[in-house]
């Protein structure tokens, strides 16, 4: 573990960037930047278009680290280059911004009001990849549609035993049992959610480091003890689907609890926009960002 990126993930001021769309989510992406799925015919030339997107926002003069502690990568956009450098190696060396990859392969079918990570075929040689890459820590998703006791459980568990394979590979791993943000029994959900992570939290060894990756909560300030737990880097939001403003306004009222957006990060940026015109829309998305973030 770089101790020095750990640091700035512990003490700094500023917000994650999330860049991780995955396949199944890019073309989603690619359209709200303004390409159609008819101006690419193929996986890789879909994968060259979204990673043109990523290099645009990350060499960007406004994505710095001034306000950006971290930016959270696709496989597919770690094993590409920026400039000629590594993106991992582009991000921490010219940026200052620590990197993360997502290694989570998306959701299983829905089951007990929930949706479990599908399984991730070879993830120890996938880790140390990413170590050689100079990752410094990972993320993976799952989701909570219900208040179900028994697909909550099910969801921390999995999430815990994968993070611990993760921290075996000395990375930090961002665990992310995302609550959905339209389910009619969020609250109950969140409440049967912060139960459920203590107990793992307490199985943990002394040393080890996690993260959380969670939907912003229904009550103000419910993850505050979270936030102050032994094992834990940094408790961080998702947008969850909310508009930019939305998502900033909600985050404010949770003190110490830090943004790591996607859509609502990049949700104005278009590919026929000047650099000039790109260079200031990103600025102020990242402005506001980093002000419901250091709330």
């Amino acid at each position: 573990m770089n101790n020095e990126q750990l640091t700035r993930m512990v003490t700094g001021k500023g917000f994650i960037a999330a860049l991780d769309q995955s396949g199944g989510s890019t073309p989603k992406a690619l359209l709200h930047y303004g390409i159609s799925q008819d101006a690419y015919q193929s996986e890789e030339q879909m994968f060259d278009l979204v990673h043109a997107m990523r290099t645009r926002i990350i060499t960007s003069p406004a994505f710095t680290k001034d306000h950006i502690l971290a930016a959270i990568l696709f496989e597919n956009t770690m094993d590409r280059s920026i400039e000629g450098m590594p993106t991992a190696e582009y991000l921490w060396k010219q940026k200052g911004i620590v990197p993360f990859l997502k290694v989570d392969k998306g959701l299983a079918d829905p089951a007990d009001g929930v949706q479990l990570m599908k399984p991730i075929p070879d993830l120890e040689s996938l880790l140390a990849r990413a170590v050689k890459q100079g990752i410094f820590g990972t993320k993976m998703r799952s989701v909570i549609k219900e208040a179900n006791t028994k697909g909550i459980k099910q969801i921390v568990e999995q999430q815990f035993a994968i993070a611990k394979i993760i921290l075996q590979a000395g990375l930090v791993p961002i665990i992310e049992p995302e609550v959905d943000i339209h389910s009619i029994d969020k609250q109950a959900s969140e409440n049967i959610l912060k139960v459920e992570i203590a107990k793992h939290l307490a199985s943990l060894n002394a040393e080890d480091r996690v993260m959380l990756k969670l939907s912003i909560p229904t009550k103000p300030n419910f993850y505050a003890a979270l936030q102050k737990e032994a094992h834990m880097v940094r408790v961080v939001a998702l947008s969850g689907g909310y508009t930019r403003n939305k998502a900033n306004t909600l985050l404010a009222k949770n003190h110490g609890l830090i943004a790591s957006f996607s859509r609502a990060l990049t949700q104005d940026l278009h590919v026929d926009q000047s650099d000039e015109e790109f260079n200031k829309i990103l600025a102020t998305s990242i402005a506001t960002i980093y002000e419901a973030s250091i709330t």
